[in-house]
């Protein structure tokens, strides 16, 4: 699993390094160590110094405090000799910010204010990101919005649209921040797939299980995927409905997410 397929990585504070290998335990396929909101001001400089990335075999991504904040280059410096599988960038919205950062290490680019998103398109061009990720609290927030489905659908079509443009793996949804049941993640997790994205970003080990579901072709998908690579080059007719080349692209990248 790399960072550019991974579909439920766990957030854990960087501070709370008793956490670590518990997150890794938890079935995510990534563990973020948060630098940046999951730590106060005043623990800043704990979190550094607990950074590490020896207590797991999952990639491990680093999410550093924002560009233009006063911590931002002492957490490059630190990343930098960690061996992480990526550097998340929040609040990103400037292309040649991306581009500093992936100079130490490849970047998931948090996309979570207005700016930003109107820059999406610019940074997923750029070549220097290797994924985008919706902070959707946050773009709330910024726009004035409810952090609800409707309010956000134009937003993240944006980000599914600009992946594409730029030739990104699908990009990874924001959080959900009911953690009871995981009836709510899951809920989002699959409308989320349904319109084009790639993964989910978790904040509790119970989300885990149903983003991942949500994400993984079902059997009745898989079989139908089947059915149509196998009814031939030309137009066909399964189950009723007419199958073209289309329709058989969507069937290979069905079977390439088992």
């Amino acid at each position: 699993m790399s960072v550019a397929t991974c579909l439920a990585p766990l957030f854990v504070p960087a501070d709370r390094p008793e956490r670590f290998a518990k997150a890794a335990t938890s079935g995510a396929d990534a563990v973020i160590l948060d630098l940046e909101d999951a730590v106060a001001p005043a623990s800043k400089g704990a979190a550094l110094s607990a950074l590490r990335a020896d207590f797991t075999e999952l990639p491990i991504i680093v999410r550093i405090n924002a560009a233009g904040t006063s911590w931002h280059d002492a957490d490059i410096a630190a990343v930098s000799g960690l061996p992480v599988a990526a550097i998340m960038l929040p609040m990103a919205e400037r292309p040649e910010d991306v581009a500093r950062v992936a100079r130490c290490k490849p970047v998931i680019v948090l996309v979570e204010t207005v700016v930003g998103m109107a820059a999406a398109r610019d940074i997923a061009r750029c070549g220097a990101a290797a994924r985008l990720a919706f902070g959707s609290v946050d773009y709330a927030a910024d726009l004035g919005c409810d952090h609800v489905r409707d309010a956000l659908a134009a937003a993240r079509a944006e980000m599914v649209f600009a992946s594409r443009i730029g030739n990104l793996p699908a990009p990874l949804d924001g959080v959900t921040t009911d953690v009871g049941d995981g009836a709510a993640a899951a809920d989002d997790a699959r409308h989320a797939a349904s319109i084009g994205f790639g993964g989910k970003l978790a904040i509790h080990p119970r989300q885990i299980a149903v983003i991942r579901d949500a994400f993984v072709p079902s059997a009745d998908a898989i079989d139908w995927a089947l059915r149509v690579l196998d009814s031939g080059d030309g137009v066909a007719v399964v189950d009723g409905k007419m199958v073209d080349e289309p329709v058989r692209i969507r069937a290979r990248k069905i079977l390439a997410r088992r």
